[in-house]
């Protein structure tokens, strides 16, 4: 059986398709308006026009490429940065001491513990779209669920689980939301009480069916013993010092105005600080944020790929023309159909795009103007996006980091889809209800 095409070779293929595209669809664009109060570009409805089509040579395809990484290079450089920023926290072992710490401290109280690691991995996943660290928090995980009488299925939940849903519903995930946010051209942390409103409501109906599952199906415990070193005065104080950064990077975005650059040279400072308190030379502190660019390298490449997609469509003018397509289907459609379509093609589309800040970059140039054409605010568009897309990858077998956690877990696909296809279900239709609870509550 022939292996699914990895991200990669799918982006390669869709910039191959958008490039015929631009043989096959007529150039065309709408007028458009800048606001000088708020700089705010807007597509002038049923101004759309037309022009002789301009496709693109096969020197201009390849240079394309190039040229979409570079329109993207702050938010790779982002996620490289913070990529090597965890990646050496990992190593000083301050995340696995934490956490036998938290084993030791609430062993006989099961459900306060699912309630706190719940809250744990929440707040990870909702500030940096926490996802391949669980990984090599896996195994650590799978003792403390043994000891706690979980099965394997729900300790997943109750960390990778509960970490993707933060990172769907957060106000502030720089992979998700500030992604789209910029790409929309709204404001970072834009509609942020209404974001944590939602985060808040879906969390606490996540983790009560968690209790829930824990005491329908629970497993035999198993006793865990640790050999590994208590968290000392070091790892508390890098502990302090990222709540600190987190801190300091959310007011410098809400008051400052920071952008990407900002929050890359803060997290940077942070891996290079907690280097040096866990006692690494300057060459370790080195050689391991190296490691962590090589875990983030494919992650920043689909999203230069996926600029790329947008540059071709650009510079073809092809893009407007697209959108007047997309907009003659949703024209006679409620609003409330319309989002809610958006919701789940969002979700759809992430299976061959398992990037969710690549599939940000190559969604939001299309529907934002779409959006001002049909008269729905760009950030519900944002808020459809971030919902339908990022709660995916808890199933899409296109995600390579659920897939290597299963593989650790020793947990095979259907199991996992079995345990969780309700449940995904419902986090769903409670995302559809959140959109459409924005969409009528005038958020924007």
């Amino acid at each position: 059986m022939k292996k699914f095409p990895n991200a990669f070779s799918i982006m390669l293929l869709v910039i191959l398709l958008a490039w015929g595209l631009t043989f096959l669809i007529p150039s065309g664009s709408y007028q458009r308006i800048t606001d000088p109060e708020t700089e705010r570009t807007t597509v002038v409805p049923g101004s759309f026009e037309y022009q002789e089509t301009a496709p693109l040579d096969l020197l201009d395809l390849f240079v394309a490429i190039p040229k979409g990484i570079i329109d993207r290079a702050d938010v790779i450089v982002l996620i490289l940065l913070i990529g090597g920023c965890f990646y050496l926290i990992e190593k000083t072992g301050v995340l696995g001491q934490s956490l036998e710490a938290l084993v030791r401290r609430l062993k006989g109280r099961e459900s306060l513990a699912i309630v706190l690691l719940s809250l744990l991995f929440a707040t990870a996943g909702a500030t940096i779209g926490l996802q391949e660290e669980v990984i090599a928090l896996t195994p650590i995980l799978l003792l403390f669920g043994k000891s706690m009488g979980y099965r394997i299925p729900l300790t997943i939940a109750m960390s990778f689980g509960t970490a993707i849903i933060a990172a769907a519903f957060s106000p502030l995930n720089p992979f998700a939301v500030l992604i789209a946010q910029k790409e929309a051209g709204l404001p970072l942390l834009s509609a942020a009480g209404f974001r944590t409103a939602a985060l808040f409501a879906v969390l606490t109906l996540w983790i009560l069916y968690l209790l829930y599952m824990a005491r329908k199906y629970p497993a035999e415990k198993v006793a865990m013993t640790s050999g590994g070193e208590p968290l000392g005065a070091r790892g508390y104080t890098i502990l302090g010092l990222t709540a600190g950064v987190f801190v300091w990077v959310t007011i410098g975005i809400l008051k400052w105005d920071w952008g990407f650059n900002q929050l890359s040279g803060c997290f940077f400072a942070l891996g290079i600080i907690s280097g040096f308190i866990a006692g690494m030379s300057l060459n370790r502190i080195g050689s391991v944020f190296i490691e962590g660019f090589k875990e983030m390298i494919f992650a920043g490449i689909i999203i230069g790929l996926a600029g790329a997609i947008t540059r071709i469509l650009q510079d073809a003018v092809v893009i407007d023309t697209l959108v007047q397509g997309l907009f003659y289907p949703v024209e006679s459609l409620p609003k409330s159909l319309s989002v809610v379509g958006m919701l789940f093609s969002q979700a759809i589309l992430h299976l061959p795009v398992p990037s969710y800040s690549g599939q940000a970059v190559l969604t939001m140039p299309i529907l934002s103007p779409l959006s001002d054409l049909v008269g729905i605010p760009r950030q519900i568009t944002v808020l459809a996006y971030q919902y339908g897309a990022v709660l995916m990858d808890m199933i899409t077998p296109t995600n390579g980091a659920l897939m290597a956690i299963l593989a650790v877990s020793g947990l095979n696909y259907k199991d996992w889809l079995k345990f969780l296809w309700k449940p995904f279900v419902g986090l769903m239709l409670l995302a559809a209800a959140v959109v459409l609870i924005g969409l009528f509550s005038g958020v924007n």
